[in-house]
């Protein structure tokens, strides 16, 4: 249970305390947001469940910014942060993937917060980077309801979890600018179980703008389509 936010119990925090911690949140939220905006930086909050495939997604968006296969590279520096409740497996990942990347070590809470990535930065090279990623703790409940200062809410949902996620927790969701299909290797396996069809229907009942995109960390699949929704998202904010 997160200390912080309850996970919805009013019993353990109660609703007048929760608005206050909220309050909070989103002022150090506005501050960071200025800090982003006035470097440059698109910040990206990625948000899903556990072994939805964030790292992954990460992974191969550090192999598409170098031009690994393909002998040219785009110039576009990224850097992260990783939100764990335990451990520091993931931040290793995307270190050795070259993105620089700290990882926010939250014990028992369930999200991050505003405070959380505001110390991060200290320890991050974010005003190098042309993209920051928020990789949040892996959950589709209590990381939609609290604003980190980002530009962009993205969450990834792995073909694996059904088509009907969208469905169980809105909220997520219809917060998002973008969700990521992940794992699409893997549809053909899952035949008559899920379809990106099926996931788009569901994205459409909740999303005010349903945007899609369906992506393989291991194939390749999506990757450019996703940078370049990138692109289009940092030049917008720059604009």
């Amino acid at each position: 249970m997160c200390e912080d936010c309850g996970c919805g119990d009013t019993n353990l925090v109660p609703v007048d305390v929760h608005e206050r911690i909220l309050a909070g949140n989103d002022r150090t939220a506005a501050h960071l947001r200025r800090h982003f905006r006035e470097a440059g930086v698109l910040a990206v909050n990625l948000m899903g469940s556990p072994g939805s495939g964030k790292t992954a997604l990460l992974e191969a968006t550090a192999r598409a910014v170098a031009g690994a296969g393909n002998g040219r590279t785009r110039g576009l520096r990224l850097a992260a942060v990783s939100g764990d409740l335990a451990t520091d497996r993931d931040g290793a990942r995307l270190r050795a993937a070259g993105v620089p990347a700290t990882t926010i070590t939250t014990g028992s809470a369930c999200h991050l917060d505003a405070a959380m990535v505001h110390d991060a930065l200290h320890h991050a090279p974010w005003r190098e980077a042309d993209y920051f990623f928020i990789e949040n703790v892996g959950n589709l409940v209590c990381p939609a309801v609290y604003d980190l200062g980002q530009a962009v809410q993205v969450v990834a949902l792995s073909v694996t979890e059904g088509a009907d996620k969208p469905l169980k927790y809105p909220v997520m969701f219809r917060k998002a600018d973008l969700v990521l299909l992940t794992k699409t290797d893997l549809l053909p396996f899952l035949e008559g179980d899920v379809s990106v069809a099926a996931v788009q229907e569901a994205l459409a009942t909740v999303m005010p703008e349903p945007a899609l995109i369906p992506i393989s960390a291991r194939t390749g699949e999506g990757v450019e389509r996703w940078l370049q929704w990138l692109e289009e998202r940092r030049e917008r904010e720059r604009a």
